[in-house]
Order: C-alpha cells, then sequence, then structure tokens
C-alpha cells in the first residue's frame, strides 16, 4: 500500500493500528524525493540519514507504548529554519556554509512530539519572493506543471507536500509566504495569529536565535489537510520558555449563536451616483436591518 499522499492523522491512525511502522513510511518517502525531486527540486537538504534513525526510535517508543502526537509521522521543514547540522542560509551565498550549533524551538517540538525530519525544503533568497529560486540551491518547480513556480517564500514545503514528500511541513509568512504557495500548489497552510507560535530560530544567517516578536512575521503549519493543519498548531503553539510567558489562549470562545437565522445584518444605503450619472433622487441613507431566515 502507498501511504505517501494520506494525512497526518490516517497515517497516525495506522501507526497505532500496527498497520505500518515509522521505517516503512520514512524509506517510502525517501524512495519517492529520490526518484521525482530531480524534476522538482523541493528538498534542497536532505536528511536522510537522522530520519531513518529517527524512525527506528519512533518504532520503539510505540513498540513501549509511547504515544506522542506526530509520533513517527515524516515531515519536512522550511530551510529557513536553524536544524542543528544542517546548514541555514535563506538563500544567500555567503552563508552557504553556516550551519547552526542548534535547533530551532519548533524544530525541537516536532522532533519532540516524535515527527521524522526528512530534510529542509527550497526558499527564495531572504524568503522575500513569491516564487523559490536560489543561487545556492537552483530553482524549485510546482509539481503539477514542471514549468510554473510553486510560490514563495514556503513554496519548497509546498511543492514537497504536493508532491506527497511527507505529510507536515513547517513554513513562515510574512507577506504571503505561507499562504501564496499553499494556494500555488493546492495544499492547505495556515498564518497563525502573531504572538502564538513562538518564532526562536528561525532567524537570518549569522543572527543569534534569541526570542523575538516581529511585526506580521509568523512561522506557521503546512499540510495537505486543514484537519491536520490543527494537528500541527497544537504542537507548534505556546510560549517560548526563555520569555515571559506570555501566548493566546488556543480555545476559541463559543459561538454566539447556534442557527444561521439567530444573525443578523445591517445594510445601508449611501447617496452617489451611479456609473458617473447623479441621481435624480437620493435615496434613503437611513440603515435598514435585515433578518437571515
Amino acid at each position: 500500500m502507498e501511504w505517501s499522499f494520506r494525512s497526518a492523522e490516517e497515517l497516525l491512525a495506522a501507526l497505532r493500528a500496527g498497520e505500518v511502522t515509522s521505517v516503512e513510511l520514512t524509506e517510502e518517502a525517501i524512495a519517492r524525493i529520490e526518484r521525482d525531486d530531480k524534476a522538482i527540486n523541493a528538498i534542497c537538504v536532505p536528511d536522510f540519514d537522522r530520519a531513518r534513525d529517527a524512525a527506528r526510535e519512533a518504532d520503539q517508543a510505540r513498540a513501549r507504548g509511547e504515544d506522542r502526537p506526530l509520533l513517527g509521522v515524516p515531515i519536512t521543514v522550511k530551510e529557513s529554519y536553524n536544524v542543528a547540522g544542517l546548514p541555514t542560509t535563506w538563500g544567500m551565498p555567503a552563508f552557504e556554509d553556516y550551519v547552526p550549533a542548534e535547533d530551532a524551538l519548533q524544530i525541537a517540538r516536532v522532533k519532540e512530539a516524535g515527527a521524522v525530519v526528512l530534510g529542509k525544503t527550497n526558499v527564495p533568497l531572504m524568503l522575500a519572493d513569491l516564487q523559490s529560486f536560489n543561487d545556492i540551491y537552483g530553482t524549485t518547480n510546482n509539481p503539477w506543471d514542471h514549468g510554473r513556480s510553486p510560490g514563495g517564500s514556503s513554496g519548497g514545503s509546498a511543492a514537497a507536500l504536493a508532491a506527497g514528500f511527507g505529510a507536515l511541513s513547517l513554513g513562515s509568512d510574512i507577506g504571503g509566504s505561507l499562504r501564496n504557495p499553499a494556494h500555488f500548489c493546492g495544499v492547505y497552510s495556515h498564518k497563525p495569529t502573531h504572538g502564538l507560535v513562538a518564532p526562536r530560530g528561525h532567524v537570518p544567517p549569522p543572527a543569534p536565535a534569541l526570542p523575538s516578536d516581529r511585526d506580521l512575521s509568523v512561522v506557521g503549519p503546512m499540510a495537505r489537510t486543514a484537519r491536520d493543519l490543527s494537528l500541527l498548531l497544537d504542537v507548534m503553539a505556546g510560549p517560548d520558555p526563555l520569555s515571559l510567558g506570555v501566548a493566546f489562549e488556543l480555545n476559541l470562545k463559543p459561538a454566539r449563536h447556534e442557527r444561521l437565522a439567530d444573525f443578523s445584518a445591517i445594510f445601508a444605503t449611501v447617496p452617489g451616483p451611479i456609473n458617473g450619472t447623479p441621481r435624480s433622487k437620493p435615496p434613503s441613507t437611513r440603515a435598514s436591518r435585515s433578518q437571515w431566515s
């Protein structure tokens, strides 16, 4: 059975039921990357040896009775996240050899949750474009049409998801970098509320990985289903332990009403020209209340 396009929820259910092992999922994902990524170029920094080790450890943990939120699920992460032992360049040739010594906070969290990190996904220079090309790793192509772009700046992650290279991915966004590539590649992403997901370690080299509170810029989840976004966001969300511990609650307030008919809308008409022609008799500007039924 091929698992590469199953949701993370489905993979977790199969792992819990003993229908598949993390080693099997990981080997299938690696084989697909080695076969298909030459034309797509989504995985710019593979980490297959450590992924295999992590998959074996996940299977051993499950055999001991452990059941963590992402235990055994293969994922990818955007190149811009610090991963200990792997280069973090943000597509800048001057930092081609920069290798951080520790994981970004979100990398540590997904690993603690049991995820198997297959490698890092391609980005544009400084994450500052609506496509995904840089002079170090080249161009990432859209899996649906190799002559088109997967978007940016999380284009490598979106392309990886669309191509079946792991069930989840970590991206980032300031002006569309999660949302644009998800749209281009037909997958899902979520730009979290500012402050909900701590970004420490998602920083251009050689800046130190310190707690930060950058306006508009966030890190967030990517997946092939909307429900999987929630699964990954639950792992990523929460305060940075090195900060003051301030964070948003994940629980939404109860809905104001349970039925559509209980909501009302306000409509207002304003005098003005129609297609450049003045109205002969301006309508009333009084707001009217309309009840949906």
